[in-house]
């Protein structure tokens, strides 16, 4: 029984051996196929690719075949356009030459013809200066005087005859001119010196605003500059933040606006908001109080100086004074003074001294008018004082302070004195000690130019050029026309307040001496 058990344990081992050994045969064979299945539909995949590659590469091939077909036959183009060119300059060129020989051939038969004229022209010269010489001598046979001497005692004539009419001509162009141009000189003088001041313009141009420290110039300035841009356009004027320590500079022709951008900056500063939408609210605001303020300064000035029933629009122009000044001396106080030395003069002479008073404080007003017309100041005066509703010799008395037009009252010469006392009293006007000096040197560096000037002086501050020539070098006719045209230079290449007297010094000295 034990031997049956055994022989089927070993039995069974058997047969698991042979299962085994049966199912890894079969399995091997299974592999085997797929193995050889993968390997064929590999090599499938790679024929199938290859051929894929190759077209791709046919198809290169070709595009690169046609574009160099294309490129190579648009360099044949080319070259033949070209050569054809080449052919059309080398006709043009053969053409050319023909054409420059056939003209060549041209101009020598003109030549050829030239020289034969010329031969002709020059026996019929050698006639006629053989007929001339013939004359000659027969005049001088008669006259007994050689042609040389004729000669020079017909110029010698001539000369003298020419000098003395161009001499004549001149002093009667001068003395015309000096009776013709006297009225328009005086017009061009006023209004050159009255409607402009060149040599202060940057004393009357210029406010300073000071500041604490030079950050706040970063908070004006504002982030690219937007601030200080926003203030120039609402204020009119130009804000200078240089290097200049603890100050702004304010520049502007027009005095109301460079104090309403004074008092707008002041409020901004002490306010500390700082922005475009601040600025153009603080400036409408500073506007409106200078406007007002204006009003006051003219109502308390006619008040004070007993003047009523002016109209009120005067009454804002005689506010505006404040703000404007003439070489340095502020136009209200220049008025006010005018008006008191009138009335006092007016009282002396037994003459109406409100109306005198009146007149002497709008005398100026034409220096402020709201619009700038091409107008002189006086002229501009007049017409707004008739406009509104002013006594005619008050008017007459603005108009021709400066001679513009005729005086008819006894008023208009008074206020012309007293303008004139006022301004050039000591100290009431100034100018830039630089600009003074630089415009005397320029002046009489200016006359040194001319020929035969010896030595130049300018004096009367500038109001007269005294220029000395020598008496060998020039003659007393020179010596004028000197003055003539040295005066006209001045006139063209220099700017200057009123006018300039050009005077020519010729003087002959004859010394001797006893012994």
């Amino acid at each position: 029984m034990e031997i049956t058990v055994i022989y089927f344990i070993i039995g069974c081992f058997i047969s698991l051996l042979l299962g085994v050994f049966i199912t890894r045969t079969i399995l091997k064979k299974a592999i085997l196929r797929k193995s050889q299945h993968i390997l064929k539909e590999a090599e499938t995949e790679a024929e199938v690719i290859k051929k894929e590659k190759i077209l791709q590469a046919k198809e290169k091939f070709l595009q690169l075949k046609s574009e160099h077909e294309k490129y190579v036959s648009d360099k044949n183009n080319v070259l033949a356009n070209k050569e054809q060119q080449i052919k059309q300059k080398e006709q043009a060129l053969q053409q050319n030459e023909k054409d420059f020989k056939q003209k060549q051939n041209e101009v020598d038969l003109i030549k050829e013809n030239l020289n034969k004229q010329l031969e002709i022209v020059k026996r019929k010269q050698e006639e006629v200066d053989k007929l001339h010489k013939n004359q000659l001598e027969q005049l001088e046979t008669i006259s007994s005087m050689s042609a040389a001497e004729a000669k020079e005692q017909l110029m010698e004539s001539l000369k003298s005859e020419a000098q003395t009419e161009a001499h004549n001509y001149l002093k009667e162009y001068m003395e015309e001119a000096k009776i013709s141009a006297n009225m328009e000189a005086k017009k061009l003088v006023i209004h050159s010196l009255q409607r402009t001041a060149t040599e202060v313009v940057a004393e009357n141009s210029v406010s300073v605003f000071p500041i604490d420290n030079d950050e706040l110039k970063g908070r004006i300035i504002g982030r690219e500059g937007r601030n200080i841009r926003s203030l120039e356009a609402a204020t009119g004027v130009e804000f200078v933040v240089d290097d200049t320590p603890e100050a702004i500079i304010i520049s502007g022709f027009d005095p109301v606006r460079r104090e309403i951008a004074r008092l707008s900056l002041h409020k901004l500063i002490s306010d500390g908001r700082i922005h475009p939408a601040r600025i153009e609210e603080v400036v409408s605001k500073v506007k409106k109080q200078v406007d007002q303020e204006i009003l006051e300064v003219g109502k308390r000035t006619s008040i004070d100086m007993g003047i009523h029933g002016i109209h009120h629009e005067l009454i804002r122009l005689i506010g505006k004074m404040k703000y404007r000044s003439s070489y340095g001396q502020n136009l209200l106080q220049h008025s006010k003074e005018v008006a008191n030395l009138a009335a006092t003069m007016a009282a002396e002479l037994g003459l109406n001294p409100k109306i005198a008073k009146r007149a002497g404080l709008l005398h100026d007003i034409g220096k402020v008018p709201d619009n700038e017309p091409e107008l002189p100041h006086a002229i501009l005066g007049m017409n707004l004082a008739e406009k509104y509703k002013e006594n005619p010799e008050i008017s007459n008395a603005i108009g021709s302070h400066h001679e513009e037009i005729e005086m008819k009252s006894l008023i208009s010469p008074i206020i012309q004195v007293c303008d004139s006392i006022s301004g050039a009293r000591p100290g009431a006007r100034r100018e830039v000690v630089e600009a003074y000096i630089k415009r005397l040197k320029d002046l009489e560096e200016l006359a040194l130019t001319y020929p035969g000037v010896v030595k130049t002086y300018a004096v009367q501050a500038g109001r007269e050029l005294r220029v000395i020539v020598g008496s060998d070098k020039l003659t007393d006719a020179e010596s004028e026309q000197i003055s003539v045209d040295l005066s006209k230079k001045i006139q063209d290449e220099m700017t200057y307040p009123g006018q300039i007297k050009v005077t020519v010094i010729r003087e002959t000295r004859s010394v001797a001496y006893a012994k």
